[in-house]
């Protein structure tokens, strides 16, 4: 980016976010964590959940110090069986139930991604990708346990790691799966004049 163009700000403090951006040349001026409630409402749907986050991350970062006419960019990604989100795996209990639910079944990642722009609006995009994941043995499921890639990882694995043998089959954007649409954000930055 020119000096001429908006500041990029990124708000989220995953470096697997940053370095996704890195590989098409997007290096955001600043980079910071937001604080927000990501408990799940009564009743909300994954596709709603997912754009939710990205929506409240992206004005969130609108209560630190941003340089004028910054742009934010922020994102959120969820695993879902159905109409059920996984959490993001904190300890091995949760991500064996994890795995124990996406053993030989197709499930879906949806990449909610956020822009709020330097007047204050917010375009967004949902991001849908299914993926297949084998039938897992028990010592398959130890291994990967063994591994501690999981934590903190939604679904309870990440697909960028040793995941990656136990996948089957995706349809759709694999970028989206480790968090972020590589192309949906470089359309979106386009888009909206901030990308050549």
């Amino acid at each position: 980016m020119n000096s001429r163009r908006p500041k990029l700000v990124l708000a989220s403090a995953s470096p697997r976010r940053l370095d996704l951006l890195a590989q098409i040349g997007i290096v955001p001026d600043r980079v910071l964590a937001t604080d927000i409630d990501e408990t799940p409402r009564h009743g909300e749907l994954p596709a709603d959940y997912a754009r939710r986050m990205a929506h409240e991350k992206a004005t969130a970062a609108g209560q630190f110090d941003l340089p004028p006419g910054a742009v934010v960019l922020a994102g959120d990604t969820v695993v879902a069986r159905g109409r059920m989100i996984l959490p993001k795996a904190e300890t091995e209990a949760e991500a064996r139930h994890c795995l124990g639910l996406l053993s030989g079944r197709r499930h879906r990642v949806l990449g909610g991604i956020a822009l709020r722009l330097a007047d204050g609006r917010i375009v967004s995009r949902l991001v849908t990708s299914r993926v297949t994941m084998k039938r897992l043995s028990a010592d398959e499921t130890d291994s990967y346990i063994a591994t501690g890639d999981w934590q903190g990882k939604a679904g309870g694995y990440a697909i960028q790691g040793s995941a990656a043998a136990l996948i089957r089959h995706i349809d759709g954007s694999y970028s989206n799966i480790v968090g972020f649409s590589l192309y949906d954000i470089a359309a979106m930055l386009r888009g909206n004049g901030l990308v050549a």
